[in-house]
């Protein structure tokens, strides 16, 4: 019922304001509607996590091997997994909510390019953890190779995972940044020509990024992952260049048919 409400109050207002609670009814909405996709997500990771288990400790296979510490630790580990492809599993639906939040006063064109913005975005999310999946088996066998010959490589499972599915989630929220630019740009709150501007700080900031949340210690991985970001970051600006066009031209041609 309070949904409800909340969407009459964006259909009185073709400008999509609403008032604060509004606000607030809405977002509880669209993050309960997300945990809701990312639970049944999960609940078909829990059948994927053999072989994604059988994927991640390969690069173990010759150097070292998993520990569990505890009765339940491999049963909590699964749960975790299971959450965690949950997550990616269901990415074109919880962007989708999260975007049907913040863009509500778009016109039905425009929210027919939304789903353009959501399919990009999960494309966006799955394809910076698959460069960090590429990425991780060379890790792990780069970093377990600095282990003395007299020691034993015996990784604790939870720690090992965790280092796992961290830098995956990183590499995939990074690669949504761009989306955000889109999105803020689509908005009106941002130019194209503001973040052209910012270009010098945008690459710094993509290399020291992917320095700090690279786990191997060479620098080719580094600026092809620094590369990759910086080319979406550009991308993204040639599309809310575009974008500031169509609106300029739109504004012209009302201006111009008020006589202004």
């Amino acid at each position: 019922m309070r949904a409800d409400k909340g969407a009459r109050s964006r259909k009185k207002d073709p400008e999509g304001r609403m008032p604060l609670g509004d606000h607030l009814r809405e977002l509880r909405r669209r993050l309960m509607l997300a945990a809701a996709g990312i639970l049944v997500g999960a609940v078909g990771g829990w059948f994927l996590y053999e072989p994604l288990f059988e994927e991640m400790v390969a690069p173990l296979e010759a150097i070292g091997s998993l520990n569990f510490t505890t009765v339940g630790q491999a049963f909590d580990l699964r749960i975790q997994v299971a959450i965690f492809l949950g997550l990616f599993l269901t990415s074109p639906w919880w962007i989708g909510q999260l975007w049907m939040f913040v863009t509500p006063g778009l016109t039905r064109k425009e929210r027919v390019y939304s789903i353009s913005f959501i399919l990009a975005g999960a494309a966006l999310f799955v394809g910076g953890g698959a460069l960090a999946w590429w990425v991780l088996p060379h890790a792990v066998q780069i970093l377990t190779s600095f282990t003395p010959t007299q020691a034993l490589n015996l990784l604790d499972a939870r720690t090992y995972f965790a280092f796992f599915m961290r830098v995956i989630l990183v590499f995939g929220i990074a690669f949504l940044l761009p989306l955000a630019m889109v999105g803020l740009n689509f908005l009106g709150v941002v130019s194209g020509r503001t973040y052209l501007k910012a270009w010098r700080w945008a690459v710094l900031a993509a290399f020291a990024f992917t320095a700090i949340a690279n786990p191997l210690p060479d620098a080719w991985s580094m600026v092809i992952m620094g590369g990759a970001i910086s080319l979406l970051f550009f991308l993204a600006v040639g599309i809310c260049f575009v974008r500031d066009r169509q609106v300029a031209r739109r504004r012209a041609a009302h201006d111009a048919a008020l006589g202004i």
